[in-house]
């Protein structure tokens, strides 16, 4: 009885020495992605965007693009513009010629604006699997909110090991279902346009704007 013991004590203190250092090398690998992201002046992205409900057997997949400066942004997603410029979110529907107005609510965790830096806060991070896409080495970080109320289990954010930029994420929702982001391209320090991230009412004549605040 006294050698189950301690076989077992040993299998405890393995087990809770390998947790310890797997979640201390998913936080030190995140923490990379974080300092690389933000080395950077702006960041410009194209990527898929795939829903995949398993309830329904259905699949949804639409192509979009997002840059980014600091808290600013500009995303196009399923025909419609979002534009942050910092202080209101603009969100532009040219199909519906109506544009609402609102403040960001502290609530939002996932927004476009921090996509590359949303880890750092909230999370309990553990490394997953490695694969190899087209000859690059995935690494997966399993991220778990550590706070209920989110409409997601659990965020597998797919992480490039050689230049340290986000390749993938997956949010395995609440209600069964599954988005996949992937990036497409990924372009740094762009010359873009001082105007890039102000609204222009003048752009818009005829539209309804809707103010929501």
């Amino acid at each position: 009885m006294r050698i189950l013991k301690t076989l077992l004590s040993s299998f405890i203190f393995v087990f809770i020495s390998i947790s310890t250092a797997n979640a201390q090398s998913a936080k030190d690998l995140l923490s990379q992605v974080a300092q690389k992201v933000k080395s950077y002046n702006n960041i410009s992205i194209d990527f898929k965007y795939e829903l995949n409900n398993s309830a329904t057997k259905s699949k949804e997949e639409t192509r979009g693009s997002v840059k980014l400066q600091g808290d600013k942004y500009v995303l196009n997603l399923f025909g419609t513009k979002v534009l942050f410029d910092g202080s209101k979110i603009y969100q532009i529907s040219a199909e519906d010629e109506e544009i609402n107005i609102s403040s960001p609510s502290a609530e939002d965790t996932l927004t476009p604006s921090n996509m590359l830096t949303f880890f750092e806060k909230g999370y309990n991070a553990s490394m997953d699997i490695e694969q190899s896409v087209q000859g690059r080495k995935i690494q997966y970080v399993k991220l778990i909110p550590t706070s209920g109320g989110k409409d997601f289990k659990f965020i597998l954010l797919g992480i490039d090991k050689q230049t340290k930029h986000i390749y993938n994420q997956i949010i395995s929702q609440s209600n069964g279902s599954e988005i996949r982001i992937t990036v497409t391209s990924f372009k740094t320090n762009l010359p873009l346009s001082s105007t890039l991230f102000q609204f222009d009412k003048s752009k818009y004549d005829g539209y309804y704007i809707n103010d929501l605040d």
